[in-house]
């Protein structure tokens, strides 16, 4: 027995042979990605530009609200993605952490958590007395839960990836946004930020799109209530895109808008990742001097209720590229030029 180990050792390290790598044994083992029952549709479409199905997995509720998961299939040494965005209700947070508890347990090779919209992101701080940092807080339990790595796309903060202990891929869906509008080839173009804190993201979208910047100064007496007051830069006879990573009650981009008009712009459009279109935010958007509203499919609507004015362009495939280059140990640095 000594001899064969010592001879396997010799053929191990002789020229031309070449041991199993990391990369090399995970690309055998394949790739499985699973999804919650908060965005089926979007994971199904990134299954397709991956050009793999669904993992069969069953994700429901017992009589009582509990969620209930079980992988139907064997997943032992897997390169396991939990594709789920955590969008309220908070049953799609749980389903997440259930769904990476039952990856680990089954013994896969490699947990990644996918959350296309990172649920919690805008409770970052502490900018009260009293109150929790919640997105620390999910970034915890994801963590417990088992994950070996978290992709999201276009955080509130770009600082919640440093509340994970574990490696984090932020994505942005520029590519998606700017793509239509250098279609669209607007004349006498500028990109504005609704507000300070959307400044660096707006600039990095001028600047693939080549034109100027403008700023919209915002306050914010409550936490669902916004103030215009200035317009920082020249808008007077220009057409304008607001660029912002969340519409929520859609008060921020409307005052916005407002505040663009009597700066004597001309048409508004505007661009969103995630459309969470809490209330009446659709309706409010509609009545609104915003001409047309860009969105992703990171968080699912009904298109009929969206109505002309807001167009959803999909992200599955900025995603499925992400997922495939994770998967063969490649670099994501390409995506975000």
């Amino acid at each position: 027995m000594t001899v064969k180990l010592a001879t396997d050792r010799r053929l191990a390290n002789a020229p031309g042979h070449e041991a199993d790598s990391p990369k090399k044994q995970r690309s055998q083992t394949g790739l499985r990605l699973f999804a919650g029952s908060a965005n089926r549709k979007l994971a199904e479409a990134v299954c397709a530009s991956l050009g793999t199905e669904l993992g069969d997995a069953t994700v429901d509720q017992f009589a009582d609200g509990e969620t209930c998961v079980k992988i139907n299939e064997n997943i032992r040494g897997t390169d396991i993605f939990i594709f789920q965005p955590t969008f309220p209700p908070a049953t799609n947070l749980m389903e997440l952490l259930v769904m990476i508890d039952a990856a680990r347990r089954a013994s896969a090779g490699r947990v990644t958590a996918v959350i296309p919209y990172f649920g919690y992101q805008r409770q970052d701080r502490k900018d009260q007395p009293r109150v929790p940092i919640t997105a620390k807080l999910v970034a915890n339990l994801i963590t417990t839960a088992g994950a070996d790595r978290v992709m999201a796309m276009d955080l509130h903060s770009a600082q919640i990836q440093g509340f994970f202990d574990i490696p984090f891929d932020h994505l942005y869906a520029a590519p998606v946004l700017v793509d239509y509008y250098l279609h669209l080839k607007i004349p006498n173009l500028i990109a504005v930020a609704p507000d300070i804190g959307s400044v660096k993201m707006a600039r990095a979208y001028a600047k693939r799109l080549s034109v100027g910047l403008a700023i919209v100064d915002k306050r914010r007496p409550s936490p669902d209530a916004v103030e215009m007051m200035n317009v920082i830069g020249d808008v007077d006879g220009k057409n304008v895109v607001i660029f912002d990573d969340v519409v929520s009650t859609g008060s921020t981009l409307v005052e916005a808008a407002e505040a663009l008009k009597r700066a004597g712009a001309r048409d508004i459009y505007a661009a969103c990742t995630h459309a969470v279109l809490c209330g009446d935010a659709v309706e409010r958007i509609a009545r609104s001097s915003v001409r047309e509203l860009i969105v992703t499919d990171s968080i699912p609507h009904d298109p009929k209720r969206l109505g002309q004015s807001i167009k959803v362009h999909s992200v599955a495939g900025l995603l499925a590229e992400a997922i495939r280059r994770i998967h063969d140990e490649e670099s994501l640095s390409s995506l975000f030029i």
